[in-house]
């Protein structure tokens, strides 16, 4: 098969609001990503480069639907970049996967540590997480192809270094991950307070260092030290603010019981796809719009998002709300006595006076429960956002027993809304943008009834049944941009569907995307719930209309 010319890329809807062109190589992609950020297309609010494709997200179908006619065509400038910075890495080669990956390609395991390291790697494109970068060997490969694994750990360490497809990466932090594990360094790869938070940009030249003993990482020299130049950044690094101050504030509530999961969520962050960092924000965003609405705050303010239920007291005179899950709720005059409390009705607002608690019960209908506060919860921002991002780790931590909850200037007008959840479980998708992976299409997906798996989070849903989606190809899919909503297909067969704090990249299939105004619907899927997929037409205009998320 040929490489597509610049006049007929392959552009692949992904949802709604995005499009996914497959170009050529690696080099192409970074041309194109360089210059759509030069000069963006109508409409378009974000653009990532991958391994050999762009992703580029629009604000609304309709620049999405016109989009999928100009970039057929497109045919970027000459871009220069700098020259590139050297960086050492170093590292223990005791990954759990580095003994059975030799084995697999034929070699001993001082003979593949030797070739990993030996390797002068070039930092591609970020993704997937904050500061996790893909590079990739210098000139002519000299590893083959490293399959991933079948179905993606739950849980990858900080510092490991992993080896995938043609790529090396370290993950930053502890995360999900399908890639072979070989060896662990102390390193960091992102520092949200600095100026430039990720440790690698494109083009920067890696080497990775062999050290024996634990102790010994980073004596010789300090880990990820730039070699040369050693004052050039290269490439266009992403400047974002350090950290700022929180606005004012004033503690008004603190948390007794934060049930099983309590986090400050807002609309999230976004624009920092490049640099691995997921929009995050509210699961059900709708419900946290809803809960600000209540109590007169603006709409992206940040809000409590509960799983489990919970117990706040208040400090001083606050009015809260609570939306999203249908759960009891209850105010108690005296918290800790055998009392009922008075109940309080979903979605309307409530004045606690001091030492009054609030309660809010496990979910007897859907999954998240959204407590708004007078105010707004305020927190210190990170990349402009209050969120708690947990796979990226950036936002505050889950709160615990204890903590206080502060609140910001009151306004607006306090009012009850409507706040119940959707649980049907109905998802409308979108086919592709690697429907063709798979035997008869998006039919595998939408013709299967899922259930909700136990190990499901706000980074994806993990969906269990009888009949595992089966591929017709074989072989790896090169890492690509991702999104909310992404029905993502590992070799297992068993699909993934991403939440608000998904990967920014992947490298498993995508059969579907859900359209974002099914978004929120998805969030409220508690584990056991079935789950059935409806494929719909994403271009404006049609029959059968979709629904999307208001800005």
């Amino acid at each position: 098969m040929t490489a597509p010319t610049p006049q007929s890329v392959p552009v692949h809807r992904v949802g709604t609001l995005a499009l996914l062109v497959d170009l050529p190589d690696l080099a192409t992609a970074m041309a194109w990503h360089a210059a759509l950020s030069a000069d963006p297309l109508p409409g378009q609010t974000e653009v990532g480069a991958a391994a050999g494709t762009v992703l580029v997200r629009f604000s609304s179908p309709t620049h999405a639907a016109s989009a999928r006619h100009i970039l057929p065509r497109f045919t970027p400038g000459r871009t220069t970049l700098p020259d590139p910075r050297e960086v050492t890495v170093d590292v223990v080669y005791d990954g759990e996967d580095l003994d059975g990956l030799a084995t697999g390609l034929g070699m001993s395991t001082a003979a593949l540590v030797d070739l990993h390291s030996s390797t002068t790697w070039v930092a591609a494109f970020g993704g997937f997480a904050p500061g996790f970068t893909y590079c990739v060997p210098q000139g002519d490969p000299r590893l083959p192809e490293i399959p991933r694994h079948r179905s993606p750990r739950t849980t990858v360490p900080a510092g490991s270094v992993a080896l995938a497809g043609e790529f090396s990466a370290v993950y930053p932090r502890t995360s999900p991950g399908g890639w072979q594990l070989i060896g662990t360094t102390t390193t960091p790869f992102w520092d949200a307070a600095s100026a430039h938070p990720a440790l690698l940009s494109p083009g920067d030249l890696v080497r990775y260092r062999p050290v024996t003993p634990r102790a010994e990482v980073g004596s010789a020299q300090a880990p990820g030290k730039v070699t040369s130049p050693a004052s050039s950044p290269t490439g266009p690094r992403k400047s974002v603010a350090r950290p700022l101050p929180s606005p004012p504030r004033r503690p008004v509530l603190q948390v007794d019981d934060p049930g099983l999961q309590t986090l400050v969520e807002d609309r999230g962050r976004h624009g920092y796809g490049d640099l691995g960092v997921p929009g995050s924000g509210a699961a059900d965003l709708g419900a946290a719009r809803a809960a600000n609405d209540a109590v007169g705050n603006a709409r992206d303010a940040a809000v409590l998002e509960n799983i489990g239920g919970l117990a706040l007291t208040a400090l001083v005179d606050t009015v809260v709300v609570v939306t999203g899950a249908e759960a009891p709720v209850s105010v108690h005059r005296r918290p800790g006595t055998t009392h009922p409390g008075r109940p309080v009705p979903q979605g309307t607002p409530v004045l606690l006076t001091p030492g009054t608690q609030l309660t809010v019960g496990p979910a007897t209908r859907g999954l998240r429960s959204y407590v708004g506060v007078r105010g707004g919860v305020v927190t210190a921002p990170v990349l402009g956002s209050a969120s708690t991002d947990l796979l990226s780790g950036l936002g505050p931590a889950p709160l615990t027993p204890g903590d206080l909850v502060h609140a910001g200037r009151p306004s607006g007008t306090v009012a009850p809304v409507a706040a119940s959840p959707r649980t049907d479980g109905v998802l409308r998708v979108v086919p592709g943008p690697r429907d063709d992976w798979f035997p008869g299409g998006v039919r595998a997906l939408t013709a299967t009834r899922w259930t909700v798996s136990p190990a499901s989070n706000r980074v994806g849903i993990r969906l269990a049944g009888d009949r595992p989606v089966v591929r017709d190809r074989d072989g790896e899919l090169p890492s690509e941009g991702m999104v909310p909503g992404s029905v993502q297909v590992p070799p297992d067969g068993l699909p993934v569907l991403f939440l608000r704090d998904h990967a920014v990249t992947g490298g498993y299939p995508v059969i579907a995307t859900v359209v974002p105004g099914d978004l929120d619907a998805a969030a409220q899927l508690a584990p056991g719930s079935t789950v059935t997929f409806r494929a719909v037409d994403p271009d404006p205009g049609t029959t059968d209309r979709i629904p999307q998320e208001k800005p």
